[in-house]
């Protein structure tokens, strides 16, 4: 992935300043970030709606260029980042209804086909697709967030019903894990292990069924044990049957892995769970954030900055979160056209806005905290 290159100058004259001075110039540079701003959220939301919806069939597009659109409506995936996106909106405006309309759109890739019902790649009216893990367990971490959040019992049967798909994906080759999709037996990714363990715990927290940590327990231990790196960051997958490793590293894998371990911290209270979630922090900041910037993929990084939130919540130590807040302020800048749609390209993606309406939005929930 292209990183980016930015250059921050400090002015001559704050050389000269008395360190109070300065210590105070650094607070208000990150405590009052141009992010904080509800009407960026509006816009960015307003667009989706305007460029990517389609009213006639409750279906959106994939990007707004019909020449990078392989098929006439969007894939899953890009509302899988849009699904937590209206949850986040829903955080700072509790009696909006951003969530239930996209769950109505992605209601639209359901197939109830055996070993289970789940939800397709693309749209079933349209064609019978494969049916992504991944996809499927990014909607049920959306919904137990909402229901978390508003205890309706909805959300809740969509992500069970989620869970339930997902567990047939298991079974003991290499040892463990969950595969990439029902139909390809030849690869476990860290992609579609990570998201399972914060599903189980989250359940587990909700239900304190022991089947359910012991899930995601399972599930923690062979993804360290067969895909971290020796740094603390994530590979992508494990072929089989040769257990070869794709070596390819992305923020979203270890984001995941950070959360999974803040969150058995947080339920279990046993301290190496955090003592890894600050090893793995501190790896991917190495890794991933460099020339003042996190790789040009914002949706991976905003599942990123999910797990460096769980670990704020826990250790209040808002480093992590401030390297998010300036490079957010700087995509806004840098990388939107007059449409104000954002993206590295010419043409603009929805899992693009969608990605960067979760990051504003939580970035604008953690307002005066960081």
């Amino acid at each position: 992935m292209t990183m980016y290159r930015r250059t921050i100058t400090i002015p001559l004259s704050l050389r000269f300043m008395k360190t109070s001075a300065l210590l105070l110039s650094t607070f208000v540079l990150f405590s009052v970030p141009g992010w904080a701003q509800p009407e960026r959220l509006h816009q960015i939301h307003r667009n989706i709606q305007s460029v990517f919806y389609e009213p006639t069939t409750g279906l959106y597009k994939e990007t707004n260029d019909a020449a990078h659109n392989e098929k006439p409506h969007s894939y899953l995936w890009p509302l899988c980042a849009l699904v937590q996106a209206a949850n986040e909106m829903e955080v700072l405006e509790p009696k909006a209804s951003y969530l239930k309309p996209v769950l109505q759109t992605i209601q639209q890739y359901y197939n109830p086909n055996p070993p289970a019902p789940g939800y397709q790649a693309y749209v079933k009216k349209e064609m019978t697709d494969t049916r992504f893990y991944d996809d499927n367990q990014w909607i049920a971490i959306a919904c137990l967030d909402a229901y978390e959040r508003t205890k309706q019992p909805s959300y809740l049967d969509t992500a069970e019903l989620i869970y339930k798909f997902m567990l047939t994906g298991y079974d003991q080759q290499a040892g463990g894990g969950i595969y990439w999709k029902e139909d390809d037996k030849t690869t476990k990714n860290t992609c579609s292990n990570g998201p399972g363990i914060l599903i189980a715990l989250q359940l587990y927290k909700l239900k304190k069924n022991p089947k359910d940590l012991q899930t995601a327990l399972d599930l923690y231990r062979w993804t360290n044990k067969q895909l971290q790196a020796p740094s603390g960051v994530y590979y992508d997958a494990v072929k089989l049957p040769c257990m070869k490793i794709d070596s390819a590293i992305y923020t979203y894998n270890t984001g995941t892995m950070l959360q999974s371990s803040v969150l058995l911290y947080q339920l279990t209270k046993e301290k190496s769970y955090l003592k890894e979630a600050k090893r793995v922090a501190e790896a991917a900041k190495k890794h991933f954030y460099r020339n003042n910037r996190f790789p040009e993929n914002y949706w991976f990084n905003v599942v990123l900055l999910r797990g460096y939130i769980e670990l704020f919540e826990v250790d209040k130590d808002p480093q992590y979160l401030r390297l998010f807040a300036r490079d957010a302020e700087r995509i806004w800048k840098e990388e939107k056209d007059q449409q104000q749609l954002i993206g590295p390209r010419k043409w603009k993606s929805l899992i693009d806005q969608a990605a960067m309406l979760e990051m504003y939005a939580r970035l604008e929930a953690l307002k005066g905290k960081i």
